[in-house]
C-alpha cells in the first residue's frame, strides 16, 4: 500500500483504534495482545516520539511501519487519549519524502508562535524530527541524518513540512538524531536536546528555525555500550531548588543486555549540563522500557512513556499482526538519599479507572508456597498487585497458567536485588538470550519492603520501593496466566497484600 490515501481507508475499514480498548484477549488468534497497554492494530512500531498535551488531548505519536510487521521506512503513527488509559490509533501523521524516512523526535506547543507557522489566532503545534536519507546512508555519507520540522494548526490532525527543511543540517557526524525539544524560559529559547553518537549535544533557537550549538557532554562518561538516543532533558522542583535530569537510551549496553535507558542528574544553565555525579543510573532495569521520553506541555507533572520492547529480539517476538506496545504511563519524580538524587516512576494516577473490586489480605504469614487464586478469582492476567512486608527476606510472585509456565517477579535478600525470571514463561526460543532472569539493585535503605506489581496479558511492570527500582518485562506464554501464587521459603510476613483486577472499557 504504497498510496497514503489508500493506507487511510484502510486504517478507518479496520475500525482506527488501538486493541488496547478490548476487554477481553481475543481468543486464539491474538493471545498475546495488550489489553491496557498501547499497541498498534497492524504492523511494526517502535520508539514514541513527539509526546504532548493539547486542548484535553494527549497525543503519542510514535515509528511506524505500516507495510510489515519488522522495522522499514519509517513513518510517525499517530495515537490520541483523553485519559492516558484508553488509546484510540489515528491516520499516519507523517510519511517519508525526498528529504528521507521519518525518524523520532518531538513535538511542542508554540504557544508564543515564535515559529510563525500559526494563523488566525491558531497556536501551532510543531514536530521536530530527523530525516533520515536511506540512499545517502547507501553511499557511505556521514551527513544522511538532519532535523527538520512539521507543523499542525487543527490540534495534530493534520501535519505541513515547512518548507525550509531542514532547519539544522548534518555537520558530518554519523549518528545525529533524535530531537528533543523544550522551552527554556530565562533564556527565552527553544533548547534541542541531539543524540549525536555516543553522546549528547545541545542547540538552542530562538524560533525553532534556526539553531546555534551550544555544548556537548557525554563522551569521557556514562554507560558506552553502544550509541546513545533518544535523550530528553528534565526539569524537577525538589525542595524549593531546581533539579535537572538528562535521560539517554542506549543500545545495546543495557543492564541486563540490549537496550535500557540511563540518566544523570545536574544543572542547566541553557548552554552547558553539568552532572552532579557521572555514577550510571538506569531508570528502568528491565529489559523492555527503551526510548521513553516525556509529554510536552503538562504543567508541573512530568509523564514518560517508554517502547515495551528491546532491540536484542523486537524483530523476531512471536506476535502477529502487530509488534511490540507501549509502556503504561508513568509519573517521574525525584528522591534524595544520602546525598544523592534518584529518579523515581510511578504509574500514572489516571490508571486507577482500571480497577475492579480489589481483594485486601492483612497480616499475610507465608511460609512455602500459597496460591491466592482461589481468593482473588481468575484475572485473566490482567491485575494489579500491592505488597508492603515489615521483613524484608526472600520471596515471590508467581504468575502461573494451566500448562506449568511460570513468571516470577521476586526480592532476593542475601544479593539484595529484586528479579524477574521468565525462563519459564512460555515462548522463548525465537531468540536465545530472551529466556533469562533479569535483576535489580535494591536502593533503599529502609528496612520495611513495598512493591507495585502491573501484569497485563504479556508484560509485567515492577515499581519497588516508591519507584526507586523499576522493572519491565515482556513475555509470551501459550496459555492466559489464570494462576496467582507467593512464595517464600524463609517465611515472609505480609503486612498488607491487594490485588486488583483490571477491566478496560472502551471511551
Amino acid at each position: 500500500m504504497k498510496n497514503p490515501l489508500i493506507r487511510l481507508v484502510f486504517l478507518v475499514l479496520l475500525g482506527n483504534y488501538s486493541f488496547a480498548q478490548m476487554t477481553q484477549p481475543l481468543p486464539g488468534s491474538e493471545p498475546h495482545r495488550p489489553q491496557y497497554h498501547f499497541s498498534p492494530k497492524a504492523h511494526w512500531m517502535n520508539d514514541p516520539n513527539g509526546l504532548v498535551y493539547h486542548n484535553g488531548t494527549y497525543h503519542l505519536f510514535f515509528q511506524y511501519y505500516p507495510d510489515g510487521m519488522v522495522w522499514g521506512p519509517m513513518h510517525w503513527g499517530h495515537a490520541t487519549s483523553q485519559d492516558l488509559v484508553r488509546w484510540q490509533e489515528q491516520p499516519i501523521a507523517l510519511y517519508p519524502d525526498n528529504l528521507g524516512y521519518i525518524f523520532s523526535g518531538s513535538a511542542v506547543v508554540d504557544v508564543n508562535n515564535t515559529s510563525g507557522f500559526g494563523k488566525d489566532g491558531k497556536v501551532p503545534l510543531v514536530a521536530i524530527f530527523t530525516h533520515h536519507d536511506a540512499e545517502l546512508e547507501k553511499k557511505k555519507s556521514d551527513r544522511f541524518q538532519y532535523q527538520s520540522l512539521a507543523y499542525s494548526l487543527d490540534d495534530g490532525k493534520t501535519w505541513t513540512k515547512y518548507a525550509g527543511n531542514p532547519v539544522l543540517p548534518n555537520p558530518g557526524i554519523t549518528d545525529f538524531r533524535d530531537p528533543k525539544v523544550r522551552w527554556y524560559e530565562p533564556q527565552k529559547k527553544w533548547i534541542m536536546t541531539l543524540a549525536t553518537k555516543d553522546h549528547i549535544t545541545f542547540y538552542s533557537s530562538p524560533d525553532l528555525k534556526s539553531w546555534t550549538r551550544e555544548s556537548a557532554l557525554g563522551q569521557d562518561f556514562g554507560a558506552h555500550g553502544g550509541v546513545w538516543e533518544c535523550p530528553d532533558l528534565l526539569l524537577f522542583q525538589h525542595n524549593g531548588k531546581q533539579v535537572w535530569v538528562l535521560l539517554v537510551s542506549i543500545n545495546p549496553g543495557g543492564p541486563n543486555g540490549g537496550s535500557a535507558t540511563q540518566y544523570f542528574v545536574g544543572d542547566f544553565d541553557g548552554k552547558i549540563f553539568k552532572p552532579y555525579s557521572t555514577d550510571i543510573k538506569w531508570m528502568d532495569y528491565g529489559t523492555d522500557n527503551y526510548a521513553g521520553v516525556t509529554f510536552a506541555n503538562t504543567g508541573n507533572r512530568t509523564i514518560l512513556i517508554g517502547w515495551m520492547s528491546n532491540w536484542q529480539y523486537a524483530n523476531q517476538v512471536p506476535t502477529s499482526p502487530w509488534r511490540s506496545a507501549m509502556t503504561v504511563a508513568r509519573t517521574l519524580g525525584l528522591k534524595e538519599i544520602n546525598g544523592s538524587f534518584l529518579l523515581i516512576s510511578t504509574p500514572v494516577k489516571e490508571l486507577d479507572a482500571l480497577n475492579g473490586k480489589p481483594v485486601l489480605l492483612r497480616n499475610l504469614t507465608v511460609k512455602g508456597s500459597q496460591e491466592l487464586t482461589a481468593k482473588t478469582g481468575n484475572l485473566n492476567g490482567l491485575f494489579r498487585l500491592d505488597l508492603t512486608a515489615s521483613n524484608s527476606t526472600d520471596f515471590a510472585i508467581v504468575l502461573a497458567n494451566e500448562k506449568g509456565q511460570e513468571l516470577e517477579v521476586g526480592y532476593d535478600k542475601t544479593a539484595n536485588q529484586y528479579y524477574i525470571d521468565r525462563s519459564r514463561s512460555g515462548k522463548t526460543d525465537f531468540e536465545k538470550g530472551f529466556g533469562k532472569r533479569h535483576t535489580a539493585p535494591r536502593l533503599t535503605p529502609d528496612a520495611a519492603l513495598s512493591l507495585t506489581l502491573l501484569a497485563d496479558v504479556a508484560s509485567v511492570e515492577l515499581f519497588a520501593d516508591g519507584g526507586l527500582t523499576v522493572m519491565t518485562d515482556i513475555f509470551f506464554p501459550d496459555q492466559p496466566m489464570n494462576r496467582l501464587f507467593i512464595k517464600s521459603a524463609k517465611g515472609l510476613t505480609v503486612s498488607e497484600l491487594k490485588v486488583t483486577p483490571l477491566h478496560l472499557s472502551k471511551p
